[in-house]
């Protein structure tokens, strides 16, 4: 299995972060995909397909790490062509929300 599980929205608390700017607060840093649970239960093929999907976007996906549980909140489209890519990580910025 690629991810640790496949979730159906964001569990976790409204944490504010809405525009780039405001991610790019963020670091990046490598995450397994394994330890990863989505937020979203369906691709976009074209998001996955296209060459310039990063082209007006976060380079980085977007992950929240929350009760011990790190959700992937953007980014489904480069986590699956890492995997594809036969990647076991993903470059992400983590918000850390644990209490």
């Amino acid at each position: 299995m690629i991810f640790q599980a496949v979730g159906d929205g964001r569990p976790y608390p409204d944490h504010g972060l809405t525009t780039p700017k405001q991610w790019a607060e963020v670091p990046p840093r490598q995450v397994r995909l394994e330890d990863l649970v989505t937020t979203k239960r369906t691709l976009d093929l074209d998001m996955l397909l296209s060459e310039d999907s990063t082209f007006y976007g976060d380079l980085f996906a977007h992950v929240v790490q929350w009760k011990g549980t790190m959700y992937l909140e953007d980014g489904l489209h480069r986590a699956v062509r890492a995997a594809l890519q036969q990647r076991p990580v993903l470059h992400a910025r983590v918000l850390v929300l644990d209490d």
